[in-house]
């Protein structure tokens, strides 16, 4: 058999790898479409899921690759979302920012009454108030993007509450507020929790309640005054994890080896050969090259 520490450079090879073959699952997950998550965000809205048809379009919205008909087909079902939710100032923002992407916009003759009466005074609201955001559009895209500078935990002791905290780039100073999103296991609905945020740090919690093994999933997001997403660590399709043994630390949870969020240094390169003899030894060669 082979020996403990061979395997653990094995499976650590394997990780490595994943993050650069491109048919990787890793790679896969990375490179998910906007199109996807705006179908899967309209899958939830028809199953009146509405908070995770939020979560998933908070996540469209924030991909850099997304265009400008996406962006429209984003802010109005996070508008219908919001508005069934009875959540009016969310509602109202993502009308706001769906007029700033397109002024000309309006919904079809055969929406519901209850949209086209919110969209339409949304409307004139903004209209009175002389079009916010138009002005600043072409500069908003011009300026520095939010940032949000977290490391998160490799793993905690179950039943335990996970302090978090960092800080968040913001030279436009368009961040309102912080929002902590959570889950136990990678299954479950994610939770809201609202962060600490002053002088431009965030401190929260994860409680103990939510912290068991096998993992914890989350991400942290940052919304301006209208309650639109501008930079998020992690979201909804791809969270942050942290494994959660049931005993014996990292390196006895099945979870260590998955690789979901990988930060890559430095490119390692580990050629491995396994000679299949009688032997209970290997001999291994490993380069490592910056």
């Amino acid at each position: 058999m082979l020996r403990w520490w061979l395997k653990v450079v094995l499976l650590t090879a394997l990780v490595g790898a994943s993050c650069f073959w491109p048919g990787s699952a890793h790679a896969q997950r990375g490179a998910q479409s906007v199109a996807a998550l705006i179908k899967k965000g309209q899958t939830f809205f028809d199953d009146q899921r509405y908070e995770e048809s939020t979560q998933t379009l908070s996540a469209a919205l924030l991909r850099p690759d997304i265009s400008k008909a996406q962006k429209i087909e984003v802010f109005t079902l996070l508008a219908f979302n919001y508005i069934l939710l009875d959540k009016k100032e969310e509602a109202d923002g993502a009308v706001r920012g769906l007029l700033v992407t397109d002024e000309t916009f309006d919904l079809q003759a055969s929406e519901s009454p209850r949209f086209r009466d919110f969209f339409a005074e949304t409307r004139k609201h903004w209209t009175d108030e002389g079009k916010p955001g138009m002005r600043d559009a072409g500069a908003e895209a011009r300026a520095p993007s939010v940032k949000i500078r977290h490391a998160s935990p490799a793993q905690v002791t179950k039943n335990t509450d996970i302090a978090l905290s960092g800080e968040i780039d913001d030279a436009s100073g368009s961040v309102n507020q912080v929002r902590l999103y959570f889950r136990q296991g990678s299954s479950d609905k994610f939770v809201s929790s609202k962060v600490k945020y002053a002088m431009r740090k965030f401190t929260a919690q994860i409680p103990s309640a939510s912290v068991r093994p096998p993992l914890v999933e989350y991400y942290i997001e940052s919304l301006d005054e209208n309650g639109l997403p501008v930079a998020t660590r992690g979201d909804a399709e791809s969270p942050l994890r942290i494994a959660v043994p049931e005993s014996g630390g990292v390196f006895s949870s099945p979870w260590f080896w998955v690789p979901v969020s990988v930060t890559v240094v430095a490119a390692v390169v580990i050629p491995i050969v396994i000679l299949t003899t009688r032997s209970t030894t290997a001999d291994i060669t490993v380069t490592v090259s910056e």
